[in-house]
């Protein structure tokens, strides 16, 4: 009876040990299965789960904006004065919402090429008024024409047409104008061929955005979604080739696997060049652990403080010799347009910048860019990309209505948040097709561990118990 109850535990924590050895086997096992089937479902190509949510994004993706409605626009343009700005917004409208296009894989280089079309639908029920509302903001033409136009002759016939057609530093346009696109008076006058249409985003509707070229993951998981080439409207080679221009992904996502101490690097087209995120912390979204990431300070720094954007300087007048930070002339790649690109409000910019402007109410929440990855399969599951256009505006001695300005500006003309969160039906789709599967192996895994060991140690002790007991 003693031996078959001493055989009945021996057996009892062997059977514990096995299963707390085949928990511990299981646990590289379980993790090279997670490996294999996150590395299979990332690749860009027909079937995976990247590739469909890669051609036509599920996710409801909004860009709401600010419009810095002047107050004072008679007081600056006569006297140079500060110029004070409300803000009135936002004004909603949904984007990215039509699929990408001429998608064509390449088996040879492992790319896929595409072009991503524009579209944008105002959304009454997300704004504060309508399409119709006024503002008054700065021209964009009569501030841009000295600076495209610099001989003294061509400003002076340049100046009768502003005249001519009534034309002033400051104009009222509605938001659908501004936004989109509205015949100027003074550019009609022009007497050769040149576009007469301006808007901070025209043309926009019925456009593309590329021809991109990205790497598909399939011989090289790390690369997937990186592009590997751009060619869009925008002329991009004014860079030198040491900026490493086309840099990362899209932002839609990212290679998988991303750890705290990875730095994601991505490109807009927006701004012409290609930016980073660095980790900001942990949180949880939908139930669904992410790492947020965010764009630093440092991206937009000047050259002192950050000698990697020694390049992004291209003048030295306006930046005090490269002094200033917080702004980035793109004007190279908008046909010569003085556009400069900012966080809104001037948020992270050095103090001479916002100096002019009054009305600027800088917010580390509210104003900066983030972007929120699911690190084992570095999917963007929400983002807030959030920037503001400014146009530099500066004194003209032939230019009637801009000769009494003592100083140049960069005014702020709007800011826009555009933002994406996962929908609630696709977060319970993640979670049950991914973290769930992947936290169910997990606790099997430790489950097997852990009543493995329990059992093992249970049974040790009541065999030496019976042991020292039968031995008495």
């Amino acid at each position: 009876m003693g031996c078959d109850r001493n055989c009945g535990l021996i057996a009892g924590a062997v059977i514990g040990a096995v299963l707390a050895v085949f928990g511990g086997i299981l646990m590289p096992v379980g993790d090279m299965l997670i490996e294999k089937t996150i590395k299979r479902e990332v690749v860009l190509e027909e079937g995976t789960t990247a590739f469909k949510n890669w051609v036509k994004t599920g996710t409801t993706v909004y860009r709401q904006f600010w419009i810095f409605d002047v107050q004072n626009p008679d007081d600056v343009a006569k006297n140079s004065s500060k110029i004070k700005v409300k803000q009135r917004g936002p004004y909603t409208y949904r984007v990215r919402y039509l699929a990408k296009e001429n998608i064509t894989q390449d088996p040879e280089d492992h790319t896929v090429s595409f072009v991503q079309p524009n579209g944008a639908i105002f959304e009454p029920s997300l704004s504060v008024g309508t399409e119709d509302d006024n503002f008054t903001v700065l021209n964009l033409a009569v501030a841009a024409a000295p600076h495209i136009y610099q001989n003294s002759f061509v400003q002076v016939v340049l100046n009768s047409l502003i005249k001519k057609s009534k034309s002033s530093m400051f104009q009222t346009r509605s938001l659908k104008e501004l936004l989109w696109g509205y015949k100027d008076p003074f550019l009609s006058l022009v007497p050769y061929p040149i576009s007469t249409t301006v808007g901070v985003f025209y043309p926009y509707n019925d456009t593309v955005d590329g021809v991109y070229k990205v790497f598909n993951g399939k011989d090289n998981i790390s690369k997937v979604a990186i592009i590997e080439s751009y060619k869009g409207k925008r002329n991009l080679s004014y860079w030198p080739s040491y900026c490493d221009m086309i840099n990362g992904t899209d932002a839609a996502s990212f290679p998988p696997f991303v750890e705290k101490s990875r730095t994601l690097r991505f490109f807009s087209s927006d701004i012409c060049r290609s930016i980073y995120a660095v980790f900001g912390s942990e949180i949880d979204l939908k139930g669904i652990p992410v790492y947020r990431f965010v764009l630093p300070a440092n991206a937009f720094a000047s050259p002192l403080q950050n000698p990697d954007n020694h390049c992004f300087c291209t003048e030295k007048v306006i930046s005090n010799n490269c002094t200033s930070y917080g702004v980035l002339d793109i004007g190279k790649c908008k046909e010569g347009k003085p556009v400069y690109i900012s966080l809104p409000h001037f948020l992270h910019a050095s103090p001479d910048v916002s100096e002019p402007i009054e009305g600027l109410h800088p917010n580390e929440d509210e104003h900066r860019t983030y972007l929120d990855v699911k690190p084992i399969t570095g999917f963007t599951l929400q983002f807030a990309k959030r920037l503001q256009v400014n146009i530099l505006v500066k004194p003209a001695r032939k230019i009637e209505a801009l000769k009494n300005l003592k100083r140049p500006y960069i005014v702020p003309i709007l800011w826009l948040n555009e933002t994406g969160t996962i929908g609630d039906e696709k977060a319970e789709m993640f979670k049950t097709q991914v973290t769930g599967k992947i936290k169910l192996l997990g606790m099997v895994e430790m489950a097997l561990l852990g009543i493995g060991v329990v059992m093992f140690v249970a049974f040790m002790i009541s065999y030496c118990a019976c042991k020292s007991k039968n031995g008495k």
